[in-house]
């Protein structure tokens, strides 16, 4: 009897204490020991760190201009040769900026596509070909899955440019062009989260993308021509030398040609002018079915004349390398009035096809 009493007594205290607590884990109690250390941050700290972050990536981006020098033109000038297309890459949150800079070279003129090099190493390397151009990104400058890919460009001949934060890295000393952007301080209180690294890393891209725009004579207008779906849009960033007119097809008289055979030439070639070139091969001239019209009309004799007689001197002209927007802009833009046709002439200014604008609205 006495131990139930002791039992029954025991009971009662603790229903008169209520239910035990539960067990606190040790890690609850650190967190809890923290949280009374340090208090959850108030609007005010809040607003401050955002301000702070502005003012960390302003300061780093502002610095970026002064890293703009030599080795920028050497890349912009590789990109600017490429004559396949520009593969962009990137792991991560770089990843994610290669994405984006892919998509704004494209719709500025060079054609580009972004390639994940986990991808690459499982069987989508097949997407370089020779004249591409491989523009890597990267913060590190050191991510595995990008150095695996090395061998593979160095083997096919392929250049490559790099937009890398950290200076000397692998990436870098490999690549025929790097872009450091750093090294620069993240915007985090812990200077971990990749954020003033992958700002200055777009700001480069964006860099690149103008200045490429800019030497390729692509103008605001041209983003016309690079709507989705448009028919002009599939083949304005094409090259004039792969819809032009060449070899047999170019049609061609010398300056002493007679007015009969430059009629016939134009005839037969059906690109509505011929180009007339001098004894050395060189351009001198054009005539069109425009102007033969208005040669009968004027001259009541003129199977008398000549090409020499009839052409008109200094023709719009156009390289074999330039934009088919660039060219169609040549063509829209001439201060005598819009034609329908552009000579291509080489270095030496030697006739080497005709770009006619129906060649510029094929998809």
């Amino acid at each position: 009897m006495k131990r139930a009493s002791r039992r029954s007594a025991r009971s009662g205290a603790a229903l008169s204490r209520g239910p035990a607590p539960a067990r606190v884990p040790a890690s609850g109690r650190r967190d809890e020991r923290a949280a009374r250390v340090s208090p959850p941050a108030g609007p005010r700290d809040l607003l401050a760190l955002a301000r702070s972050v502005v003012r960390t990536e302003a300061a780093a981006i502002a610095a970026l201009e002064g890293k703009l020098g030599d080795e920028f033109l050497a890349a912009v000038g590789i990109l600017a040769a490429c004559r396949g297309k520009v593969i962009v890459s990137g792991v991560g949150k770089s990843g994610l900026i290669a994405h984006k800079l892919a998509a704004t070279l494209t719709s500025t003129g060079t054609p580009a596509v972004f390639l994940h090099p986990a991808d690459a190493l499982h069987g989508d390397a097949g997407l370089f070909s020779a004249g591409d151009v491989a523009l890597f990104v990267s913060k590190s400058g050191e991510s595995d899955e990008m150095l695996a890919l090395l061998p593979y460009l160095e083997r096919h001949g392929i250049p490559l440019v790099s937009v890398v934060a950290t200076p000397g890295s692998a990436l870098a000393r490999k690549s025929k062009a790097a872009l450091v952007t750093g090294p620069a301080r993240e915007a985090c209180p812990m200077d971990l989260t990749p954020t003033t690294s992958i700002t200055l890393a777009q700001v480069m891209g964006d860099c690149l993308a103008v200045a490429l725009l800019e030497a390729r004579g692509f103008k605001a207008d041209d983003f016309r021509f690079l709507h989705p779906g448009g028919v002009i849009g599939r083949a304005a960033a094409r090259r004039v030398e792969e819809r032009m007119h060449a070899a047999a097809e170019l049609p061609r008289v010398k300056e002493s040609a007679p007015l009969r055979e430059v009629m016939l030439e134009i005839m037969n070639k059906r690109l509505g002018l011929t180009t007339v070139v001098d004894g050395s091969g060189a351009l001198a001239g054009v005539v069109t079915d425009g102007d033969f019209k208005r040669i009968l009309v004027r001259h009541s004799d003129p199977w008398s004349l000549t090409a020499a007689d009839v052409m008109t001197r200094g023709p719009s002209t156009i390289a074999k390398d330039a934009l088919v927007a660039a060219a169609v802009r040549v063509m829209e833009e001439r201060p005598a009035g819009p034609i329908t046709a552009l000579v291509v002439v080489d270095d030496r200014n030697r006739p080497i096809g005709v770009l006619h604008l129906h060649d510029c609205l094929r998809g």
